[in-house]
């Protein structure tokens, strides 16, 4: 009831027109389709979700791997009554778990703050690349590979550190899925394959990932139902009008149409509904390829 009533009055708001009421139909839905700032922002947030998941289901997944040979070789060690090297292996393994989900227990706000330190005109990159390039061999190699100091936070660079701080903000969610799936692979088939001769890229490519298919799956679905939220809190409080052309998101755009540049509430509403339809549409073809494929989907 609490989510189904706001719904259908949003359903609602978007056949009317704020200002006097009246009905205007689909005219809301056919002014979003039509409008290029609209097109920009949607633009925009495809790119930004198709840079961002592939980086972050890789990276994520190459770093699960990483954490789980290090908790192999502590069991190892273990078996072999190695104390100190097994409370090393151990160490590591806590340090690497502490390392991937801190930026997720870090407020969005501070995330941002860290972000304008280093990158802000005159913060800690560009004074590095100033101070480095003041130095005669490494000021050298800098203007062979065209580093100078860069307006990072108002430039088309903006869009690589917004890239760049999702990823790193989200990196630790990926990395536990990817963990529930390999710590469920028994050890004794990697044991049986070494044995036999195979070395580790062929137990990764002929037991991990066959073995992972499921977590791919409920990760390509978790994705599919995210591609359109793209981190509105960290991209509005980094992003400047300078960037809407490379930074300017769906979330970003209504935002602004609804509180600052006016009030046109069925304007904007339409644009949720759109997007809302989208991701269901995504959703349901990201369950249907699964399924497909032989696997279990959603529904």
């Amino acid at each position: 009831m609490f989510g189904l009533i706001p719904f259908a009055d949003v359903v609602r708001r978007s056949f009317f027109q704020t200002v006097d009421g009246s009905f205007v139909g689909i005219s809301n839905y056919v002014q979003v389709i039509k409008n290029d700032a609209f097109n920009l922002a949607a633009k925009n947030t495809l790119r930004f979700v198709v840079t961002c998941i592939p980086c972050l289901l890789l990276l994520s997944l190459i770093l699960a791997l990483l954490l789980q040979q290090v908790l192999i070789l502590a069991e190892k060690k273990k078996k072999h009554r190695d104390v100190t090297m097994e409370q090393f292996y151990r160490g590591s393994a806590a340090a690497l778990k502490s390392m991937y989900l801190l930026p997720m227990a870090i407020p969005a706000a501070s995330v941002v703050v860290l972000w304008k330190i280093l990158f802000d005109s005159h913060g800690f990159v560009n004074s590095a690349i100033h101070a480095l390039s003041g130095m005669s061999g490494i000021g050298q190699i800098l203007n062979v590979l065209s580093v100078q100091e860069v307006d990072w936070m108002n430039t088309d660079a903006a869009f690589g550190i917004l890239v760049f701080s999702y990823v790193w903000k989200y990196l630790g969610y990926d990395i536990v899925l990817w963990m529930a799936g390999l710590s469920a692979i028994p050890q004794g088939i990697y044991e049986a394959a070494e044995m036999d001769g195979a070395g580790k890229w062929k137990q990764a490519i002929n037991i991990t990932l066959p073995c992972i298919v499921p977590t791919i799956i409920i990760q390509f679905i978790l994705s599919s139902s995210n591609i359109l939220n793209a981190g509105f809190d960290q991209i509005f409080m980094l992003y400047t009008s300078h960037v809407y052309d490379v930074a300017d998101i769906i979330d970003t755009y209504v935002y602004r149409q609804s509180f600052m540049t006016g009030t046109n509430f069925g304007y904007t509403t339409a644009i949720g509904l759109l997007k809302s339809v989208i991701g269901v549409v995504m959703i349901w073809t990201a369950n249907k390829v699964t399924t497909k494929l032989g696997e279990d989907g959603l529904f």
